[in-house]
């Protein structure tokens, strides 16, 4: 069992998400955009474009730790480019400065593409200081998605290791599970695939570690989730893409932290495109984990969405969108 730091708070702010809505009601932990905006203005702002954030088909989270009076931050992901990282942090109000470390979910452009200015505009703010970059070894690789006629369509590499750390990263890159942030964080290791219906990314391959061809890398082994214990609530799950299959993600986190309660899972749950198929068993295994909140947003789909509020309601199905920030 890692030695996971019970913390007093989690807040959560959503930089990157494919979504933009301020306009649906919330629950009392979560910030809208435009509530955001009044509380950092105090009222003095006037509505319109270029004050708002930008939606992409990405994810990136700010996530900061409140314990004994003092908070801590991390990154988690940042999105697919860089204009929409700058746009929205900027707009935000976002304290980039207060990073201590960056932990990318796994080796897909839409959360990697803007990690380079992210870096930077964190070294800005941070007296230039050396920042831990988390990864995994295989996120490195090449990928590609095989198309019905066997071609391959491409996709952009993440930064490599040399680009991050001439950015000043101090690249960690291993399998191994960390604890970050003083034991406040967690960033688990490959995630078990034991659910028997999860079937990770259908159709993508990874190129050879000769250079010379493309093998198959559906299960994506690369991938892993953040975790933090909120005292008197439990663990809040942080899985990006959810390649893994959700229900995965979510044993492995139980099997983690026995006797201690799962209270959220945020991020993607990709149940959109080829995944769809597996919408009801997803839905009817997430009722074994008993989870107050459930935070969905990137890749998790309008039908699955659906599903998910029919079956937990709105007190429990809590959609991301752009600039929402979450207090846990």
């Amino acid at each position: 069992m890692p030695d996971l730091v019970p913390v007093d708070r989690v807040d959560v702010q959503i930089l990157v998400d494919n979504v933009t809505d301020n306009l649906s009601s919330v629950p009392s932990f979560v910030e809208t955009e435009f509530g955001s905006l009044d509380r950092r203005r105090a009222g003095a702002w006037v509505l319109g474009g270029g004050c708002l954030c930008c939606a992409a088909h990405g994810l990136a989270c700010q996530i900061t730790v409140h314990r004994a009076g003092q908070t801590r931050s991390l990154l988690f992901d940042a999105g697919p480019e860089d204009r929409t990282f700058e746009q929205n942090a900027s707009r935000l109000g976002a304290d980039l400065g207060a990073v201590e470390a960056v932990v990318l979910s796994h080796g897909h452009w839409d959360h990697a593409g803007a990690m380079p200015r992210a870096l930077q505009m964190i070294r800005d703010r941070n007296g230039g200081r050396e920042v831990p970059y988390y990864a995994h070894p295989d996120m490195f690789r090449s990928r590609a998605a095989r198309r019905a006629d066997g071609s391959m369509r491409l996709m952009e590499d993440v930064p490599a290791i040399a680009a991050l750390e001439a950015l000043g990263a101090r690249v960690v890159s291993t399998p191994e599970p960390q604890l970050l942030l003083d034991g406040a964080a967690w960033v688990s290791g490959e995630i078990p695939r034991r659910s028997g219906f999860e079937r990770g990314l259908p159709g993508q391959h990874r190129r050879t570690l000769d250079g010379r061809g493309w093998e198959p890398d559906e299960l994506l082994m690369d991938e892993r989730f953040v975790a933090l214990n909120v005292a008197g609530k439990g663990v809040v799950v942080f899985s990006a893409c959810s390649h893994a299959g959700v229900i995965n993600v979510l044993s492995h986190a139980r099997e983690s932290f026995p006797g201690t309660r799962l209270h959220a899972v945020v991020g993607g749950l990709h149940l959109a495109g080829s995944n769809e198929a597996i919408i009801p068993q997803t839905v009817e295994a997430m009722r074994n984990f008993d989870l107050a909140v459930i935070a969905a947003g990137h890749c998790t789909g309008w039908r699955a969405m659906m599903a998910l509020g029919q079956a937990f309601g709105d007190r429990t199905l809590v959609p991301l969108s752009v600039g929402k920030r979450f207090s846990f």
